[in-house]
């Protein structure tokens, strides 16, 4: 595991600079070749998705706004509670400013993937209902349209792109999901992650073997109800703690360009540091440029590509600056996200690790020493060179021995025993501290924090895990079909089925590997995934152009006004 881990920092190290600038590169490269069709069109993007110009004669397997609703359940999953919690614990509060760019941007970027993969997506003649009657997706533009617009043969780019984003479904899109939801319930009622993993995978189970319209008729009623549901709670924070409101926005905006938070440390590295988290969760949030979402709304029924894009150009609006800021707003305006809280530290907890933390807080991750001295319930680090005991990456100033943490302890913690001997010769495998939070557990205290001045407290850690399990679970069904739509490109339909049951194995497996673990691996994956698919929407940006520019002087959505 450690020559794994090794491996996905060091990947991870070197796509993550190259990530940054694709995605935000390209992003800008299309917002001005379209000529800010994120914001020029998206009135559009909303008529188009109300259904007012719908026609249930047109190819595809299901309307706009289901093709919106299966898209949306992907994004906002649990990228808008733990994916956002992540990125201000490890950049800072000033990361979700580079979200809100990214998203901008992305608009753009989704509204040209989407348009291309309807452009070139292909029927499936005779094949059974669950199985679906249209695909497309990336591989398809990446293929034929560069075959087209240039001659070039980039098959196999579009397999590779394929059986990576095949690969991405059942690590993000499927394993950190069920990974998230396991976490949450173990955390509040102690169940098994193995049990909880079991129950989540017959659900996904019994709604992906319906295959898209299934898919979609479910998503078509659970995207609208858990986004209401989040926003509502977070809106009723908000306005509990309107006091901070104001603070957290400029906390925001002042630690984008010079940030002071999260565990990075001061100076200009932190600054590349809180962009580059940024816009990881930001994409791993909306997806815009990964080239996921294009393979949902290739199913819409629609004979005009570009109708379809600008209603896919909602996505990052909604899921980013919309549901991801309200998780901003509630985690940075409560003060939950330089909190420390009371903890038990089970000395096999995986979120335990050590690292040397300089003078100025930054933290440099090492391995576990052969013990760690404690006097009173304080370490006996003396200077940056030693390490110490850190949770969720931030250290543990204190130890107690018992939950209330009036007993101080003093002995010696042994790593690589998982024991704390005692000075009087007593053995603990737990211990209590106050700690810093992270991923969904941090939203969680946010909410907690915010509903405290009311007395409901209580209720923070039951609306986020409501919402962690119905993001969650929606996340997953869509991105099954993500899945399945790249395994019939590489092999055909006869691998449909096989691919799902896979996939639901995979969601189970993801429930009881450690939360790190998972999230690096899909951050490698994504990597993989977007960048072939920008460097295709910069080179057919002038195909984009065009269908753009015909659409709208066309205007065929009038022949489909209602009477």
């Amino acid at each position: 595991m450690e020559i794994l881990e090794h491996f996905i920092e060091i990947a991870n190290g070197f796509l993550s600079p190259i990530l940054v600038v694709g995605l935000l590169g390209a992003g800008a490269f299309l917002t001005i070749r379209l000529g800010l069709v994120q914001i020029r069109r998206l009135g559009h993007g909303f008529a188009v998705t109300s259904g007012r110009y719908d026609d249930p004669n047109e190819p595809g397997d299901v309307s706009h706004f289901q093709a919106l609703t299966t898209a949306l359940s992907a994004t906002v999953g649990t990228g808008n509670i733990a994916g956002v919690a992540l990125a201000i614990h490890w950049g800072g509060p000033g990361a979700l400013f580079w979200m809100w760019v990214t998203a901008l941007l992305g608009m753009a970027t989704k509204y040209a993937e989407v348009t291309l993969a309807q452009h070139y997506r292909v029927t499936m003649d005779g094949t059974a209902k669950w199985e679906g009657s249209v695909a497309g997706g990336p591989m398809y533009y990446i293929e034929r349209g560069m075959k087209d617009v240039f001659g070039w043969n980039w098959k196999p780019v579009a397999v590779f792109f394929a059986f990576m984003l095949m690969i991405t479904s059942f690590f993000t899109g499927n394993a950190i999901q069920s990974n998230t939801i396991a976490t949450q319930v173990a955390d509040n009622f102690g169940i098994a992650t193995w049990i909880t993993g079991l129950f989540t995978a017959g659900i996904v189970g019994a709604v992906i073997i319906g295959g898209i319209s299934r898919i979609g008729k479910v998503t078509g009623i659970l995207a609208p109800v858990m986004a209401f549901i989040y926003v509502a709670a977070a809106t009723v924070v908000l306005f509990i703690n309107y006091e901070g409101i104001l603070p957290a926005f400029a906390t925001i905006f002042t630690e984008a360009f010079n940030p002071t938070a999260g565990v990075a440390g001061t100076g200009m590295g932190i600054f590349l540091f809180t962009m580059r988290y940024g816009v990881q969760r930001g994409l791993f949030s909306n997806e815009a440029g990964q080239g996921s979402a294009p393979i949902a709304h290739s199913a819409a029924r629609t004979d005009e590509p570009v109708s379809e894009g600008v209603v896919a150009l909602l996505e990052p609006f909604i899921d980013t600056i919309v549901i991801c800021t309200m998780t901003g707003l509630v985690i940075v305006s409560t003060g939950a996200f330089s909190a420390k809280v009371p903890t038990t530290l089970s000395l096999t907890d995986g979120n335990i690790s050590y690292a040397m933390v300089d003078e100025a807080g930054g933290h440099l991750s090492t391995s576990a020493p052969s013990s760690i001295s404690i006097t009173d319930g304080y370490p006996e680090a003396t200077s940056a060179t030693d390490a110490q005991f850190t949770y969720y990456d931030i250290e543990v100033s204190r130890f107690f021995v018992d939950v209330d943490q009036t007993v101080p302890f003093s002995g010696v913690i042994t790593p690589g025993a998982v024991e704390a001997a005692a000075a009087d010769g007593t053995s603990y495998t737990v211990l209590y501290g106050d700690a810093a939070r992270n991923s969904s557990p941090l939203t969680t205290l946010g909410f907690e924090k915010g509903l405290e001045p009311i007395g409901l407290a209580w209720m923070g850690k039951w609306i986020i895990l409501v919402c962690v399990f119905l993001f969650a679970v929606s996340t997953a069904i869509s991105w099954s079909y993500y899945g399945d739509r790249c395994a019939n490109y590489l092999w055909g339909k006869k691998a449909i089925l096989p691919y799902k049951f896979v996939f639901l194995i995979f969601h189970f497996v993801g429930a009881v590997l450690a939360v790190t673990t998972i999230w690096d691996l899909g951050d490698v994956a994504l990597a993989l995934v977007t960048l072939p698919n920008v460097i295709t929407l910069i080179l057919l940006s002038g195909l984009l152009k065009k269908l753009t520019d015909s659409y709208f002087q066309r205007k065929p959505w009038e022949n489909n006004k209602p009477v």
